[in-house]
């Protein structure tokens, strides 16, 4: 019996028009790009920096960078005293390679959470701490600087995973004073340039293994469930925010503890989950600004074969899709001249020749934005065959996009046409009318 993939259209604004927007103003869903981390393609071997960016300028996609942290230095290190030489050097990178910036709006200067006025901890401490309320004004004034300075970004994050924001007196999310600091930042950011999109509240959708009672929510399937706190936090943005273009947020298919589930294709049905709760809140674009899906990645980051971390990540993307995603950002961990696994290029420190080449993992981000770019009209993909359902896909009128999540090769009809899928493979197929 054949086994159906259902890739539904998910009733979202640019699907019902196939465009997003009008010509002048700018599009509220963005597809599939990434995010600059501390070390970049912007640094490094001069010949290493020019090969990562052509390898970006082969296709526009869409980038995000902080304003603090992340390669960018403290953006005003004392009130009214601003440097911006770094954050400058990464948007116009991302200018270079013909990409959409996207600008993040954390973290906040020490001055404004109890530091010294001209002293920067770098500490993670230092980056995990929120602003203190009487500088809310003040936080949101800089946003403001920010979006004069760089008229051509169109699309602003507030803040990272309510970074700072638990209250741990009360063991929840302090989200009245998150949601506080995101209404000065949107009025902020929106007294620039009314045509400035802002979204938020870019929080964690962290998840606890199943079974587990404490903070379980009814978010919750065989991948666990999704604490409490949490959606209780974003529910209360939703009711109080002042406005917002799209809605942000980040999570990974594995558990809050990085246990590794039992299935880990199975277990990227939580981004599937999470969206599909998310747009039953809001019918505002939904953004994925991180996701993952392999515990420790960031750590050892050499645990998974490359075919099976893009195999995984294949499936996740597919699962962000079904849930109703239109954009996502690859949070891209490169390193200082060692080997990393999961990055989109060599490291640009590397001198040896092959520094800032493209690597898999870009290949399938930039497929991906281009074959199920915002507006796509998602269709049903029939997938039959002994191994189809191990078989996941996803397709609209252009392209098939299929991978096998088994570990040995399947024979499977992919709408009609009999294909041979080796172990793990991600398999990309034009469209054809069944």
């Amino acid at each position: 019996m054949a086994a159906v993939v259902l890739a539904l259209c998910l009733s979202l604004p640019a699907c019902a028009t196939g465009e997003d927007g009008g010509a002048s103003r700018p599009p509220t869903s963005l597809g599939w790009g990434l995010t600059h981390t501390q070390y970049s393609a912007d640094n490094g071997d001069p010949t290493a920096v020019e090969t990562a960016r052509k390898a970006l300028s082969a296709q526009s996609l869409p980038q995000t960078q902080h304003i603090m942290g992340w390669g960018a230095d403290n953006p005003e290190p004392s009130p009214g005293r601003y440097d911006f030489a770094a954050l400058d050097s990464r948007m116009d990178f991302i200018r270079k390679t013909g990409g959409t910036p996207v600008i993040t709006l954390c973290c906040a200067p020490d001055w404004m959470k109890g530091g010294t006025p001209g002293r920067t901890d770098w500490s993670r401490r230092a980056l995990e701490t929120a602003p203190d309320p009487e500088h809310y004004d003040d936080f949101a004034a800089l946003t403001a600087t920010i979006a004069k300075r760089y008229p051509d970004v169109r699309h602003f994050i507030v803040w990272n995973e309510f970074k700072g924001f638990f209250d741990d007196s009360e063991k929840r999310w302090n989200y009245e004073g998150y949601t506080d600091l995101y209404n000065k930042v949107f009025r902020a950011v929106k007294g620039v340039n009314k045509e400035n999109l802002v979204g938020g509240p870019y929080l964690n959708m962290d998840s606890f293994e199943p079974g587990r009672t404490t903070y379980q929510s009814a978010l919750r399937g065989p991948w666990g469930s999704v604490d409490r706190r949490v959606l209780d936090a974003f529910d209360y943005w939703n009711a109080h925010k002042t406005g917002a273009d799209f809605v942000v947020v980040d999570g990974s298919s594995y558990t809050h503890d990085d246990e590794t589930p039992p299935d880990r294709f199975r277990a990227v049905d939580k981004f599937t989950a999470v969206g599909r709760w998310v747009r039953e809140r809001t019918p505002l674009p939904l953004w994925w600004a991180e996701y993952y899906v392999e515990p420790g990645a960031d750590g050892d980051g050499d645990r998974w074969s490359d075919q099976l971390r893009q195999a995984v990540q294949a499936a996740g993307m597919i699962a962000m899709v079904e849930g109703g995603a239109t954009t996502g950002f690859y949070w891209n961990p490169q390193r200082r001249g060692v080997p990393c696994a999961g990055c989109l290029w060599r490291s640009t420190e590397v001198t040896d020749g092959t520094g800032g080449e493209a690597l898999p993992m870009l290949d399938l981000v930039r497929r991906f934005d281009t074959a199920f770019p915002p507006g796509s009209r998602y269709r049903t993909v029939e997938v039959a065959g002994p191994g189809a359902a191990r078989v996941r896909a996803l397709g609209d009128d252009e392209a098939t996009l299929a991978v096998n999540t088994l570990d040995r090769p399947v024979r499977v009809k992919l709408d009609g046409r009999t294909v041979d899928m080796g172990g793990y493979q991600v398999l990309w197929l034009k469209s054809r009318s069944l």
